[in-house]
């Protein structure tokens, strides 16, 4: 299969310089570059990657979106399956893999941005397994909602002879050590794996409850119901803060799956772990002896290359729908309700790659008026 991988420069022996950087080559990477290609736009795309769509080939074997095939395409692009199809990790790296050979995207894999600084005129980009340096007038930063595991502070204070890991590590059953496991986090990641393992062991799993939607209502899917929902729920309207603020809480209602479903496959319901006894986790006043715990409790954004003032009082990114507020020509991109609900789903990242593309347009037109 042809690709559009390019590789990296074997020698850092000058600054290269270009329009617009895109930082990250996953979906919102790829929806940026298909857009900025359309426009004849200069740019370059960066990933950390040996290969596009790594990141998902290393999750969990048995993982599948829960969108649905005909919500899970890129601009331009449909994904490759029936309608209804509930695609895995592997169809999902290589539907990113194509549609970056399809558009001829500029991908140079394996360059991690190391850091970026700003000049006044233009920013400055550090890179590993490359170049030395890029520059660009303008910068999307692309790396997404989910870069860095979020692991609980009392994970550091178990036991030693508990094996842990994070779900962003986790393969299938067969690579855990024997014995109990304890699940940690009762979101859609948490009771897929909590149900993969409960035929093998014993399996806790502990977190809240955090509600049911079916797969299907009235003969059609859910997504059907829910998809022109998400797409009209915006920032700017009553329902779309309502939503953004319940993401907030942590933990998206389960998809088909029951509590239920849950207690008849062995799974015994916990309630959060907060603190430890006796280096062994503690389940409100139960005391566990897991062999195993599996922290299924999300990730984080990973912005700490950045050397620029981009955080509010609160820790949070000033932007207004991926526009950087005080930065001229920073723009970011995949985050979590960036402007819609699906803003981080691979088919609903689309729209904000166009709107952060138009102001990049409109960005480049004025530079060259000046």
């Amino acid at each position: 299969m042809s690709t559009s991988t390019i590789p990296s420069p074997r020698a850092a022996t000058r600054v290269e310089r270009f329009e617009t950087v895109v930082i990250g080559g996953g979906q919102a990477g790829l929806a940026a570059g298909h857009y900025l290609a359309a426009r004849g736009i200069d740019h370059v795309i960066l990933s950390d990657e040996a290969r596009i769509g790594d990141n998902w080939r290393r999750r969990w074997d048995s993982l599948r979106l829960y969108t649905p095939a005909r919500y899970s395409g890129l601009p331009g692009m449909p994904f490759p399956a029936p309608p209804a199809h509930l695609a895995d990790k592997d169809e999902v790296a290589d539907y990113l893999e194509r549609y970056a050979a399809r558009f001829d995207l500029p991908v140079r894999t394996g360059m991690r941005a190391r850091s970026m600084t700003w000049d006044g005129t233009r920013y400055r980009i550090a890179v590993d397994g490359g170049s030395s340096m890029l520059e660009a007038d303008m910068v999307i930063v692309a790396t997404g909602a989910f870069q860095r595991p979020r692991m609980p502070r009392v994970a550091a204070r178990l036991s030693p002879t508990i094996f842990q890991i994070h779900s962003s590590e986790y393969r299938n059953p067969f690579e855990l050590p024997d014995g109990p496991v304890l699940v940690v986090g009762a979101g859609t990641s948490g009771a897929q794996i909590a149900l993969e393992l409960a035929g093998r062991r014993k399996v806790w799993l502990a977190g809240r409850d955090t509600g049911y939607m079916p797969r299907r209502i009235r003969g059609r899917d859910l997504f059907d119901w829910m998809w022109p929902v998400m797409q009209r729920s915006t920032t700017y309207t009553w329902m779309g803060r309502r939503m953004r603020a319940n993401t907030r809480r942590g933990g998206d209602a389960l998809i088909g799956l029951t509590q239920r479903d849950l207690r008849q496959a062995g799974i015994t319901r916990v309630g959060r772990v907060e603190e430890e006894r006796g280096g062994l986790p503690l389940c409100g006043d139960v005391v566990l002896e897991p062999r195993v715990v599996v922290w299924c409790t999300g990730f984080e954004p990973a912005y700490d290359w950045i050397d620029l003032p981009i955080f509010d009082g609160c820790g949070r990114l000033r932007n207004e729908r991926g526009v950087a507020t005080d930065l001229p020509g920073l723009y970011f991109l995949g985050l979590r309700f960036q402007h819609r609900l699906s803003s981080s789903l691979i088919g609903g990242v689309g729209a904000d790659a166009a709107f952060v593309v138009e102001q990049v347009a409109r960005r480049c037109d004025a530079l060259v008026e000046a």
